[in-house]
């Protein structure tokens, strides 16, 4: 007696184009997702090129803006580059910022301050200097009489060094603040390029100037100042801390003995005040963005002190909340330490975005397997079916009804491995169906055996006896 073919079961390793298919859709799902956090991480760590508004041209604030742009762009690792815009002065660089034309922008501290500005550094600090020049000694005229404060300059005729508005307001800020009425003061304003000969013709009685403390333009004009060996007079502002009480844009401050060269410029310390030039950012730059060009900028600054001692002057901003200028969110990270890492900016949406994966996996396998369901329930009709013949083909005395139950059954087995490549039914499935044909044909094989070695006679009376039975 010849066994039966069996259905082998398939090993676990062997290819099936629906396991493949599937197999393809997960690798194919997970490259995506690494491919989305690679190009995230991409163009959220590529490097953004912010607009910074500055001026007037051939100022040292363009010319350190400029520096810093270059070190910014050759920097390998830099996050930010600069992008310079020039402007007419702080004032125009400040409508540039609030009209959303630049992404950063240097304004002085006592101007109007745009309401989308954020404070991310203090460039430089200025310092207001009040002097007169010494008099010239005219034969056969009597000398004006000397000014050496500044409620004596009603009347006189103050030149202003340079060109913008703002030093002529904040020459009328300390007057004001002496009682002297800037009406019933003639004020000049002289280009930076001509004050020296302006100062030395006498086209005025008192002069002031804005700048940091090593000011070349200052020392320049204080220079010209000096007639017949004698020595110009600078005028204190005494009353700076009053003016920065009324005007918190300004802050009291002093002129070191000797500032602008010789033991007599001037010969002890001067009370004055100051105002800052601060760079700002345009609420709505990112923070994280904001974060990245402060630490560059603390980072380049040293770097560039030999070529421009102005960078080395760079501060950081006032963090507290009642500050002039608000800060920066970036900004106040950096200076806080707490500016966030990739990571820290991301994890959530990456968390959020590997759980909205998983439930959409598993929301699909459950999708498919429903609209698996009806090829499940078949297969397993098929296989109660198949049991059914089991116990049929033990008791038929029909050889041509074991032969139908037998094609019967191969319609069944490939129905069966169509399910299962199909990924309706399981591996188990699929072994539990292997046991019951497996079955079925040796119930098929013994029968026919047993039929074969029966007499025709015996056969024939054996199967009309069954049907008169079931009759």
């Amino acid at each position: 007696m010849t066994e039966p073919d069996l259905v082998e079961v398939p090993h676990p390793a062997s290819p099936r184009p629906a396991r493949a298919r599937l197999t393809f859709v997960v690798l194919a799902g997970v490259l995506a997702i690494i491919g989305a956090l690679a190009a995230g991480y991409y163009f959220a760590m590529r490097p953004v090129t912010l607009r910074i508004a500055v001026g007037p041209a051939n100022s040292d604030d363009i010319k350190v803006v400029q520096a810093l742009a270059q070190a910014f762009n050759n920097h390998t690792n830099s996050q930010v580059r600069l992008r310079p815009m020039q402007t007419d002065g702080a004032g125009a660089s400040a409508q540039a910022l609030a009209d959303g034309k630049a992404d950063l922008a240097i304004i002085r501290g006592d101007l109007d301050v745009p309401k989308n500005a954020q404070a991310v550094a203090t460039l430089r600090k200025n310092v207001v200097v009040l002097w007169a020049p010494s008099v010239a000694k005219v034969k056969g005229k009597k000398a004006a009489p000397k000014i050496t404060k500044i409620a004596q300059l009603a009347g006189r005729r103050i030149g202003v060094i340079g060109r913008t508005q703002a030093n002529v307001n904040l020459l009328k800020v300390i007057l004001q603040q002496y009682g002297v009425d800037p009406l019933k003061v003639d004020i000049l304003q002289f280009p930076v390029n001509e004050a020296a000969e302006a100062i030395k013709g006498q086209k005025a009685d008192a002069y002031l100037a804005a700048g940091p403390v090593n000011s070349k333009i200052t020392s320049d004009a204080i220079a010209a100042s000096t007639r017949d060996g004698g020595a110009p007079t600078f005028l204190a502002i005494d009353a700076s801390e009053a003016i920065a009480q009324n005007h918190p844009a300004y802050e009291a401050s002093e002129i070191p003995a000797g500032s602008f060269g010789g033991a007599d410029r001037p010969e002890e310390e001067v009370k004055t005040i100051s105002f800052s030039h601060h760079i700002v950012a345009r609420r709505g730059v990112p923070e994280s963005t904001i974060a990245a060009f402060t630490r560059q900028l603390f980072a380049i600054r040293q770097s560039l002190k030999n070529d421009f001692p102005l960078a080395a002057k760079i501060e950081t901003p006032d963090t507290d909340k009642d500050a002039t200028i608000p800060v920066h969110p970036g900004a106040a990270a950096f200076v806080d330490g707490e500016e966030k890492t990739f990571l820290d900016r991301y994890s959530d949406y990456i968390w959020w975005s590997l759980m909205a994966l998983s439930a959409m996996g598993s929301a699909g396998a459950w999708f498919a397997g429903y609209l698996k369901k009806d090829e499940r329930s078949n297969n397993t009709s098929q296989r109660d079916r198949l049991l059914d013949m089991l116990k049929t083909a033990r008791h038929s005395d029909l050889l041509d009804e074991l032969d139908q139950m037998q094609a019967e059954a191969d319609d069944i087995l490939r129905d069966t491995l169509v399910c299962f490549e199909h990924g309706a039914i399981e591996e188990g499935t699929l072994t539990a169906f292997n046991i019951a044909l497996e079955q079925f044909h040796n119930a098929v094989a013994d029968r026919k055996a047993l039929l074969m070695s029966m007499p025709q006679n015996l056969q024939r009376a054996t199967a009309q006896f069954r049907a008169a039975g079931s009759a």
